[in-house]
């Protein structure tokens, strides 16, 4: 069996778990076209109690179509890809079905601050804002990359996070993510939550 179809076996056995797949937006590094190595692409975010860097290899030719290609980068990333998504399945397959209400609610609303958090501070928004306008990138960011949440929860930002409340009720826009620095930091420098 292929490598590429042990891994969608095992994918498309998981998936009753997933209530949502989504897209994020992502830094991007292009080599010189003088350099035929594949794309370097990492999501780097930051919360109050969660830090996540995402980081991809992305095909510069068509791997599906040429395969020497694929060969040449990908034949020695692969099972590293494989075993980190196998871990990720092992959570999956070992996770039992809650049954508890209460529980259910608590999980539903861990996610909806999830993306309450991302819609609103991810760090794809400021260039969005800038291709595409205001109004368009909001919309982009609630409806299709973080889809979900306006329909998982009722809670606000500033419910989740009344620390970016500034005192007429707008959002405090600043410290949005790594590199930021601003006034009240909700959290320390070894990300440890200090706010109340």
């Amino acid at each position: 069996m292929s490598v590429e179809r042990l891994f969608y076996n095992m994918l498309t056995a998981s998936l009753f778990c997933l209530r949502l797949l989504v897209q994020v937006l992502d830094f991007t590094v292009f080599p010189k076209a003088e350099y035929d190595v594949p794309i370097f692409c990492a999501n780097f975010f930051t919360s109050a109690k969660t830090n996540i860097i995402v980081l991809d290899l992305n095909p510069v030719h068509d791997i599906i179509n040429q395969y020497e290609y694929k060969e040449k980068y990908f034949k020695s990333l692969i099972p590293l890809g494989l075993k980190y998504a196998e871990v990720w399945l092992e959570l999956i397959c070992k996770a039992v079905k809650e049954t508890d209400e209460s529980q259910i609610f608590h999980n539903l609303e861990a996610q909806h601050r999830y993306l309450t958090w991302r819609a609103e501070k991810d760090p794809g928004r400021g260039v969005l804002k800038k291709l595409i306008g205001d109004t368009l990138a909001k919309d982009m960011l609630r409806s299709f990359l973080f889809n979900g949440v306006d329909e998982l929860g009722s809670k606000t930002f500033n419910d989740y996070f009344p620390q970016y409340c500034c005192q007429e009720g707008n959002l405090n826009k600043k410290g949005n993510i790594i590199g930021k620095s601003f006034e009240n930091r909700p959290w320390n420098a070894r990300g440890e939550f200090i706010g109340e």
